[in-house]
């Protein structure tokens, strides 16, 4: 499981979604947990079979400092 850098920058967490995929194939993990609301698009487009989206559903959540 992994979540996307969170600079928003699409082309670093592409790469980095990317090399998770790597590494799951060459150790033979089937389930790919990678990605949220916010980059969820990259994620299934890089092979995540799951993904969190639950901004997406329940809206934004408060902080706690």
């Amino acid at each position: 499981m992994t979540v996307g850098l969170t600079d928003m920058d699409s082309g670093k967490t592409r790469a980095a979604f990317r090399l998770l995929k790597q590494m799951a194939l060459d150790l033979g993990v089937e389930q790919l947990s990678m990605g949220m609301t916010a980059d969820v698009e990259i994620a299934v487009e890089e092979g995540s079979t799951l993904v969190r989206v639950g901004t997406a559903l329940f809206g934004e959540r408060p902080h706690s400092i």
